[in-house]
């Protein structure tokens, strides 16, 4: 194998690439990242077994062919490397990388021995704006559990497709995040569950004011997300997911509208305070026109007020202050409803108008010394 490109655009290649290679297991094949050149294209491919990336970019290819590059050592030569641009050469898995005045010496892995990705064909094909999807995202992946501790398929995101509608769905068993777009979508309905890695990987990959469609090609247990020249393929996560609809509470004894940025501002000062959020929540009070919030622990005591609309009844409530502020952080609009049902239920937080988004989250137990 022979071929030459330019040293920018092959590192920044590399470096998307690497995010979909193996930290943790120690087999040298799926520690590098496979490289193949064909008709004038170089691919690169990253995969775990679980999350893999591929890219095409152009080459000038000398001599076809494909080798295994231990990813880091790859990714750390194309980095310092002056020269616009850089060529492969490989004898047998004896690899030489020239470029101007350097040139490196380093043992490659037969290409036969990387493992082949899975294919996705048969599946619901499907288009999404590149910039609403970042925005989805980006109001929904906060509360997807981090790990398994809870349970394994709440470490996805959940996709429901229904007629010109797309919905996300995060939960992690103390709060949970939906967010719903109307997109052009005439196919039959489909769910699957994204993991919450591939979702991040995918997220760096796309524009957040992108015009540009992203295709998302579905299988029965495996997706594929095309983006421009990168393709990220992933497993999907198989289980029985929470039954939001019947968690989320129908009616409201309470209802509250304030300035979003003045409830974040507000629960923001009682942080320095906090020593720890499981164990130092914050106390809300709802009532008369204004939220008085509270949190006492062995740094301190703090009291802050903010004005908002209150109807219904008073309700004094307890929250991780954590995921009030990520719900309202998430929260795309300069005013939000917060609707309560006394003091041991979920709480929601929404638009004024619509619901487009709608967060829940899950009360704490408050003691009497606040």
């Amino acid at each position: 194998m022979k071929f030459t490109c330019n040293t920018k655009n092959l590192s920044e290649a590399c470096n998307n690439v690497i995010r979909a290679v193996s930290a943790k297991v120690t087999i040298p094949t799926i520690e590098g990242i496979l490289m193949e050149c064909g008709s004038n294209t170089l691919s690169l491919t990253g995969y775990d077994f679980e999350f893999g990336i591929n890219t095409t970019l152009q080459a000038k290819v000398v001599e076809p062919g494909a080798i295994v590059i231990n990813a880091k050592i790859i990714c750390d030569i194309i980095r310092k490397l002056s020269a616009e641009n850089v060529t492969f050469e490989t004898n047998g898995t004896n690899i030489t990388v020239s470029a101007g005045a350097t040139q490196y010496n380093i043992t490659g892995i037969d290409a036969d021995d990387y493992p082949e990705l899975p294919s996705v064909s048969g599946g619901y094909p499907l288009f999404i704006n590149q910039s609403v999807l970042h925005q989805m995202v980006n109001q929904t992946l906060f509360a997807v559990a981090e790990n398994e501790s809870s349970k394994p398929v709440h470490t996805g995101l959940k996709f429901e497709m229904t007629l010109n509608q797309l919905r996300l769905i995060g939960v992690d068993g103390y709060r949970l995040a939906i967010r719903t777009e109307t997109i052009k979508y005439d196919g039959e309905d489909v769910t699957f569950i994204v993991p919450k890695k591939t979702i991040r990987e995918l997220i760096k990959l796309i524009g957040a004011d992108s015009d540009k469609d992203i295709s998302i090609s579905i299988g029965k247990r495996h997706i594929v997300f095309e983006v421009e020249n990168y393709s990220i393929i992933s497993r999907l996560l198989d289980g029985d997911f929470l039954d939001y609809n019947a968690a989320i509470p129908k009616t409201a004894a309470t209802t509250v509208l304030v300035n979003t940025n003045d409830a974040v501002s507000c629960i923001e000062r009682t942080i320095p305070v906090i020593e720890n959020n499981a164990k130092n929540p914050i106390r809300c009070l709802f009532d008369n026109d204004e939220i008085r919030v509270s949190t006492v622990s062995a740094l301190g005591r703090v009291v802050d007020y903010t004005h908002a609309n209150v109807s219904g009844d008073r309700v004094e409530i307890g929250f991780n202050s954590k995921y009030v502020l990520d719900a309202l952080n998430a929260a795309d609009t300069d005013q939000v409803r917060i609707e309560l049902n006394g003091p041991v239920s979920p709480v929601k937080i929404l638009p004024v108008n619509d619901e487009s988004y709608l967060f829940l989250v899950l009360p704490m137990r408050l003691k009497n010394e606040m």
